[in-house]
C-alpha cells in the first residue's frame, strides 16, 4: 500500500492505494462517511481486490461530491482506475426515510444485480434496491465523471445506511468505525461472486 497526499478544492486528502486484482473497492469519503473506509479495506483484503481509500487527516471532514473528486492531478486515482475493470464504490447515506436500505447505483447495472444477490442474506434487517427509479436521485451515482463510472466496465455505487457501516451510534474522534460483521461477510461474498462472473 502506498499513500499520496493530494489537495482537492482546498482540502487535504490522504489517498491510500493497494493494487491487486481487476476488481477495485473505493471509498471517496472515508472520513466523512464513517465505516466506508474500514469496510472497503477489509473486503478488499479478504477478496484480493484492489483498494483506494480517501481520508482527511486534519480538520473537520468535508464532503466533496464524487464527480469533483476525479481530479487529474491525483496519481493514486489514475493508477487505481487503470488497474481495475469494475469499481465497487462505498458511500454512506443518512436518509431518515430509508434507515435500513442499501442502494446500488452506478453505471454497471449487471454488476449491481450480482452484488445485490450476494447481499440478499442481509434481509432482514437490510433491504437492497437496484431499481434506479426507486433510488433517490442524489444517490444513483450516474454522473459520467463519478470515479465509479470511469473504470473500463464502470461500476456499482453502494449507498449504505449508518447501521450497515458502523457499530457506533455516534462518531468517536480518532477511533475507527467498525462495520457490522454480517455486512462485511455479505459484501465479501458479493464481491467474490462479482469477480467470478466479471460482467462487462
Amino acid at each position: 500500500m502506498r499513500t499520496e497526499n493530494v489537495l482537492i478544492e482546498g482540502t487535504e486528502f490522504a489517498a491510500a492505494l493497494t493494487i491487486r486484482s481487476d476488481i477495485g473497492l473505493l471509498a471517496l469519503h472515508g472520513s466523512k462517511e464513517g465505516g466506508t473506509a474500514e469496510l472497503a479495506q477489509e473486503v478488499a483484503a479478504r477478496t484480493g481486490a484492489g483498494c483506494l481509500v480517501f481520508t482527511q487527516p486534519a480538520g473537520d471532514p468535508v464532503h466533496i461530491p464524487s464527480h469533483r473528486m476525479a481530479v487529474p492531478h491525483c496519481e493514486a486515482l489514475r493508477e487505481f482506475l487503470a488497474s481495475v475493470t469494475v469499481v465497487v464504490s462505498l458511500h454512506g447515506h443518512l436518509r431518515p426515510e430509508f434507515p435500513r436500505t442499501i442502494f446500488l447505483g452506478g453505471g454497471n447495472r449487471a454488476a449491481a444485480s450480482i452484488l445485490a444477490d450476494g447481499l440478499a442474506p442481509l434481509a432482514p434487517p437490510f433491504d437492497t434496491v437496484t431499481d434506479l427509479a426507486a433510488i433517490p436521485s442524489g444517490l444513483r451515482g450516474l454522473h459520467p465523471r463519478n470515479p465509479v463510472n470511469l473504470a473500463r466496465a464502470g461500476g456499482v455505487q453502494l449507498e449504505l445506511p449508518l447501521s450497515a457501516r458502523t457499530q457506533r451510534p455516534e462518531k468517536v474522534q480518532g477511533a475507527p468505525d467498525l462495520p457490522p460483521p454480517t455486512v462485511t461477510a455479505a459484501l465479501t461474498a458479493a464481491v467474490e461472486r462479482l469477480a467470478a462472473d466479471r460482467p462487462g
